[in-house]
């Protein structure tokens, strides 16, 4: 866990080592959200108060909302960028960088890059193999030269039917870097694609019938091989390194018992009221992804964020695919679902630093890094003006 996260990982290289003070604007803190002023010094949040601040040092926020930085336990953005177009790889080290500014952009300010493991069963799983190795040497490359403007960690994403899994993750566990994992299992007709109808009008975009049929059997077939003793595998990696873990795509209380018997705390993306009700009543915290808050629903069918949040079954939102839906979709929860502004935000600093077990960041509070966020309101629309990440000012 990251209570003590290893300088490596703090991007840019050296805390900001001023004194200066934001004022005039709404600041959210875990609490409440009210007209004030925040102290920053050497990096840190060192006072919060009420009113309005004046003299030298002093940012007058014209009433914009302050908020935490954002904390992004899953994205996938990073895999979009080095592979922009299908059989389009582009230059590693590039990639990273991109996608890292448009992290900052998006007012989060640490983030969890989600990278995919597992063997080529089709030509979309053998792009995201060969991204596996070059993504961590550019992100390793990038982390030690300074070259990020936010905070990166990694998240393995292990495909549990993937009969080289073992053999991919073991080149990677031990990396410093490697902070959580999650275990999924995507074989059609069940989980997220329990409707398998649902899977082939996705996949269809990219396969002919005759390749669906195919991916199909394949795929059941590898899942009964090989998911159990995987599973068994990558729990007993992580309890070794003491990693974080997630159970992907909950959808019965079944899956929750089985993520509980294997001490898993997060429920990632669960899929059914039901998994999600699980979840909770076992003290699993539950992360949903933000686009599905921002277009109202899942793409491939299965229970909306929104609904979770009214119901009281929704902890934290991660970007997913799209980063700048973290901040749209915390907004919405305030605007649409019923959370007040710091419940809402929570969703996407607080808690899930906590899922984690992150407790240097994640809110406004004095000793903590002071990773900040400037956020204007336009047509009901946050709109992220400035970002600091350990005090100093990166957009």
């Amino acid at each position: 866990m990251l209570d003590d996260p290893s300088p490596i990982h703090t991007s840019p290289a050296s805390f900001d080592n001023s004194e200066w003070i934001l004022t005039n604007g709404t600041v959210v803190t875990a609490a409440e959200a009210f007209t004030g002023t925040v102290v920053v010094r050497d990096g840190l949040i060192a006072e919060i108060g009420d009113g309005v601040a004046a003299g030298p040092g002093v940012v007058d926020l014209a009433g914009d909302v302050l908020i935490p930085g954002l904390v992004d336990i899953h994205t996938d953005n990073l895999e979009k960028h080095l592979e922009p177009r299908p059989g389009v790889v582009w230059p590693a080290l590039a990639a990273m960088i991109c996608h890292d500014r448009q992290l900052a952009s998006a007012g989060i300010t640490t983030v969890f890059d989600s990278l995919y493991v597992a063997g080529a069963v089709n030509a979309k799983d053998a792009a995201r193999a060969a991204a596996l190795d070059t993504a961590i040497d550019a992100l390793r490359v990038a982390s030690q030269e300074g070259l990020t403007l936010v905070d990166h960690y990694l998240h393995l994403r292990c495909e549990l039917g993937s009969e080289t899994l073992l053999e991919l993750l073991a080149a990677h566990i031990e990396n410093p870097m490697v902070q959580l994992l999650s275990v999924m299992d995507h074989t059609p007709g069940q989980r997220q694609w329990r409707d398998i109808e649902k899977w082939r009008q996705f996949s269809s975009r990219k396969y002919s019938p005759e390749d669906l049929d195919e991916m199909i059997r394949s795929r059941r077939d590898d899942q009964e091989r090989f998911a159990a003793k995987n599973r068994q595998a990558v729990m007993a990696l992580c309890a070794h390194r003491g990693l974080a873990v997630a159970s992907h795509d909950d959808t019965t209380a079944d899956h929750v018992e089985e993520a509980m018997a294997d001490g898993i705390v997060i429920s990632e993306f669960p899929c059914t009221l039901e998994a999600a009700r699980a979840a909770r009543a076992k003290g699993m915290m539950t992360v949903m992804g933000a686009p599905n808050v921002v277009k109202g629903g899942s793409h491939s069918g299965n229970v909306a964020a929104g609904d979770l949040a009214e119901a009281g079954l929704l902890d934290g939102l991660a970007s997913d695919y799209v980063p700048v839906s973290m901040i749209e979709g915390a907004f919405l929860l305030h605007d649409r679902h019923g959370l007040t502004l710091p419940q809402a935000i929570a969703t996407v600093s607080l808690n899930p630093a906590r899922m984690v077990g992150m407790s240097d960041r994640g809110q406004i509070a004095p000793g903590l890094r002071a990773d900040l966020v400037r956020v204007k309101m336009s047509q009901h629309m946050p709109i992220v003006r400035s970002v600091w990440s350990a005090g100093r000012r990166v957009l």
